[in-house]
C-alpha cells in the first residue's frame, strides 16, 4: 500500500520542482532582458571629466576615472584646477559634434556606464590618452602612454580621484572591471541597493 503512495508524491515533487525551475528560468529571461544594451545619442552636456548628460540621462564613461569638477591638482608647486581641465578636454574632444553612448550596466548612482564617441572618436580611450583621466578598468596602455609623456594629471602630483571622492564625499565606486560588473548585474538581477 505504501508503494503507490510513495509514486505519487514523488511526482508531486518532480512537478513541484519542475514548476520551479520552469518559473525561475521566466524570471531570469525577464532580468536579463533589463541588460540589454542601451544607446543614447544627441547633443550633450559634459558635467565632469568623465560624465555626460545625455538625452536626459547621465552617463559615466565605463573603463576610466576623471578627477572631480572641484578637485585640485599640483603642478610645479602650484595648485591648479585639475577637475576643470578634465572637463574642458572632454569638451574639446566632442568638439560640438554629436555623441553616441552604448552600455549595459548602470552604476549605483543610477548613470549608464558607457563607452562613448563623438565621430570617430572614442571618448574614453581620449580621456586617458591625453591623460585627464586614469585607467579605472581598461585603458591601461593609453595610460602608461600618458604617464610616461607627462600629459594631463601626469605632468604633475594628483590624488587618485577615487581617493579624493572618498575623502571628500565618503563616497566609494567600485573599478569598472568584469569583477565589478558582476557584481553590477548581481545587484540589478536581485534588485539589491
Amino acid at each position: 500500500m505504501s508503494r503507490p503512495r510513495r509514486g505519487r508524491l514523488r511526482l508531486a515533487a518532480d512537478l513541484s520542482l519542475a514548476v520551479l525551475l520552469f518559473s525561475l528560468l521566466a524570471a531570469l529571461a525577464v532580468r536579463l532582458e533589463d541588460t540589454r544594451t542601451r544607446v543614447e545619442q544627441g547633443a550633450a552636456f559634459v558635467v565632469d571629466g568623465d560624465t555626460l548628460a545625455l538625452g536626459g540621462r547621465r552617463i559615466r564613461l565605463v573603463g576610466i576615472d576623471a578627477p572631480e569638477y572641484g578637485q585640485t591638482c599640483r603642478r610645479a608647486g602650484a595648485a591648479y584646477a585639475c577637475g576643470r581641465l578634465a572637463r574642458q578636454a572632454l569638451v574639446e574632444a566632442i568638439a560640438g559634434r554629436p555623441v553616441s553612448c552604448s552600455g549595459n550596466r548602470v552604476d549605483r548612482y543610477g548613470r549608464l556606464l558607457g563607452d562613448c564617441r563623438a565621430g570617430e572618436a572614442d571618448l574614453n580611450r581620449a580621456q586617458v590618452a591625453a591623460g585627464w583621466a586614469v585607467a579605472y578598468g581598461d585603458f591601461e596602455a593609453e595610460e602608461r602612454a600618458a604617464r610616461a609623456a607627462g600629459l594631463g594629471l601626469w605632468a604633475g602630483e594628483f590624488e587618485w580621484p577615487q581617493d579624493w571622492r572618498r575623502r571628500h564625499d565618503g563616497m566609494d565606486e567600485p573599478r569598472h572591471d568584469t569583477l565589478a560588473a558582476i557584481g553590477d548585474w548581481l545587484r540589478a538581477f536581485f534588485r539589491l541597493p
